[in-house]
């Protein structure tokens, strides 16, 4: 990279930068003509050309197709974000509607309503799609019941402190009763309510032994198969991550043809994997503020050729908690959405302290 700054003197670094601002804003390549129109200093349409050929030979801009204008390449466009790129203070209009529109307010309000809304202004912001990964909630537990469904399966009803509710079904043991059932769920009412279910997974062991001096068998039997429901034991919570996005929508726009809908195609596919939520807060968590990955330098969404701006937010204890982003087309606007996606994750950060 510092060859290729050194490369550059002032005419082509202006005729490099220009490529690529129009780039940003159009997402159409820029022919010499148009060029040499834009720039301050004289120079001819056959000048701009021999200028974008020694710019193509350093790898920084490619033409698309024959006697086509150039674009910037994906080194064009990490060189351009590294050298040329001037990230300023956020907006006093921007930040004011992100202060608006993600607020606690409320301290009994669901915290995934929280994270709703920074997904939310993020996309509707950036014109791209906003992103909030972060570990599930750990409810404090309300109350616990459980709803015979069938003679071996119940339905277990968690409610948490804020009134949100989370279903799970459970095989009943052989020839449990519905007395037995109101048993069990008033045991964990008087000895898990006031808990978080990290709590409860810590006490796990110590409340089995109070079971089986209180309880019948089979009361026994319901109570750990209500215990291992919340406590952790599915194979696919072993990585208990959620993973927010707004605005795909934004995506569809400015699709040039069937390789576009195909690279979003493969987005939408990275998004779903669980995987993905994992190597996005890793990506957050190995540098310091906000990072940006163009293109195939994001490994998650390297085949869809999706840019990736992200940050970390930390808890009261300056642990990295989540991470807010946005992610679309390598055409982002950078320079306004760096910004954004700090001052976003230092809201966040303040809000879940």
């Amino acid at each position: 990279m510092r060859d290729r700054l050194s490369a550059l003197d002032e005419r082509s670094g202006e005729v490099f930068r220009r490529i690529v601002e129009s780039y940003l804003d159009s997402g159409e390549p820029l022919g010499s003509r148009s060029l040499s129109r834009l720039l301050p200093m004289s120079l001819s349409p056959a000048s701009v050309r021999n200028v974008m050929s020694d710019l193509e030979d350093l790898g920084l801009i490619y033409s698309p197709h024959v006697s086509a204008g150039r674009l910037p390449t994906q080194i064009g466009l990490r060189f351009f974000v590294d050298a040329f790129m001037q990230v300023g203070n956020l907006s006093a209009e921007d930040r004011a509607s992100i202060d608006r529109q993600v607020r606690r307010g409320d301290r009994d309000r669901p915290v995934e309503q929280l994270f709703n809304e920074a997904s939310q202004v993020l996309s509707g912001m950036s014109r791209g799609a906003g992103l909030v990964i972060t570990a599930k909630n750990d409810p404090v537990l309300k109350h616990v019941e459980f709803m015979r469904l069938a003679p071996t399966k119940a339905l277990a009803v968690l409610v948490g402190e804020h009134d949100q509710v989370e279903n799970r079904i459970i095989e009943l043991p052989a020839g449990v009763t519905s007395s037995q059932l109101t048993e069990a769920a008033n045991f964990l009412n008087a000895h898990l309510a006031g808990q978080t279910l990290a709590e409860v997974r810590g006490q796990l062991q110590k409340v089995k032994e109070t079971v089986r001096t209180e309880l019948d068998v089979l009361s026994q039997d319901l109570v750990e198969r209500g215990l291992a429901s919340w406590s952790g034991g599915d194979a696919e919570d072993k990585n208990p991550t959620q993973l927010i996005v707004r605005g795909r929508a934004n995506l569809l726009e400015g699709l040039a043809g069937a390789e576009d809908i195909d690279r979003l195609r493969m987005l939408f596919d990275d998004l779903e994997k669980k995987d993905s939520m994992i190597e996005l807060l890793s990506l957050a968590e190995t540098g310091p503020g906000v990072r940006i990955f163009i293109g195939s330098e994001n490994k998650l969404f390297s085949l869809s050729g999706s840019s990736l701006i992200v940050a970390p937010y930390r808890d009261g204890d300056d642990r990295i908690i989540g991470a807010v982003g946005v992610i679309g087309p390598t055409r982002l606007n950078y320079a306004r959405i760096v910004p954004m996606v700090d001052y976003t994750a230092q809201l966040m950060s303040r809000l879940s302290r």
